[in-house]
């Protein structure tokens, strides 16, 4: 089931991601009053759990500097409420995806009751992104591709909670997570320290301790075999937590299917050329 919870990541991130890339939704911080796209960023995605400050939010967003964040929380929510934060992505996410993909409001139709039966169906513990995004599959409003976006997302959080797990049980702190993702190339080196708010210093430190542990180079950036070794086990621990998703899809042709369906609205997506190869997220071009 690892290798279908995989596919079924590079079915659903690339429906999630417009909100991240698509010109319609990078302009969603402004259109709440709030400072740009980073405080947008913050705001929009860790509203769902309520109005929280930057140390939770650090915690759960897992590769993000904690100051960065303090620049965006709690100061957004004085400008706008968790609910008004829920509602306008999810607008401006299902108004990308009609604009990207067609068919999105049958396509929800058509997978609805696999992606709800394996949210509803998994546990939730260890997961809070997953669990605040599970209780608005219920709340959002009645459009469809709102509907589906959302059930995209939901499912999109899971494998991410998963995905901090396993770093925090490698014993990376965030820092030395992102760092070791762009030098494996899983992530665009260029700009990545500033994209998540790193200073130089926190920086140079992360290398000298990865350093220590055997998984960069002793000069310069490259990785070693044993860092590659180490960054493949995350992503095959991630895969493997994130399978539990599948488990009440009791037949692997229910899970084919499923991914099978996705795949159009996946190829649209990345045929438009929104999300950009390589990425921030570490999504690589899937073959749909």
């Amino acid at each position: 089931m690892e290798r279908r919870a995989r596919m079924l990541w590079l079915r659903t991130e690339p429906l999630h991601a417009v909100v991240y890339f698509h010109p319609q939704c990078r302009g969603m911080g402004r259109e709440l009053g709030l400072k740009g796209f980073w405080m947008g960023y913050f705001a929009t995605r860790a509203a769902p759990l309520g109005p929280v400050g930057p140390a939770l939010t650090a915690a759960v967003f897992s590769v993000f500097a904690p100051s960065m964040i303090a620049r965006a929380l709690p100061a957004a929510w004085d400008t706008v409420t968790p609910a008004e934060a829920v509602t306008h992505r999810a607008r401006a996410a299902a108004a990308a995806l009609r604009a990207l993909a067609l068919g999105t409001a049958e396509l929800y139709a058509q997978v609805e009751r696999p992606l709800r039966a394996m949210i509803d169906a998994a546990p939730a513990g260890a997961r809070p992104l997953f669990a605040a995004n599970r209780e608005l599959c219920d709340g959002v409003g009645a459009d469809p591709v709102e509907r589906l976006w959302q059930l995209a997302t939901t499912v999109r959080e899971y494998r991410g909670d998963a995905h901090a797990c396993v770093l925090a049980d490698h014993e990376l702190d965030g820092c030395e997570a992102l760092l070791l993702a762009t030098s494996t190339g899983r992530v665009p080196a260029e700009g990545m320290r500033l994209d998540r708010g790193w200073s130089e210093e926190e920086w140079d430190a992360a290398r000298e301790r990865l350093r220590e542990r055997g998984l960069l180079e002793p000069t310069g950036w490259a990785c070693t075999p044993r860092g590659r070794e180490q960054r493949q086990r995350i992503e095959d621990e991630t895969d493997r937590l994130s399978a539990r998703l599948l488990r009440p899809l009791e037949k692997a042709e229910e899970a084919d299917a499923l991914i099978t369906a996705l795949g159009p609205a996946v190829a649209d997506v990345l045929a438009a050329g929104v999300l950009p190869f390589p990425n921030p997220i570490g999504l690589p071009r899937p073959e749909v």
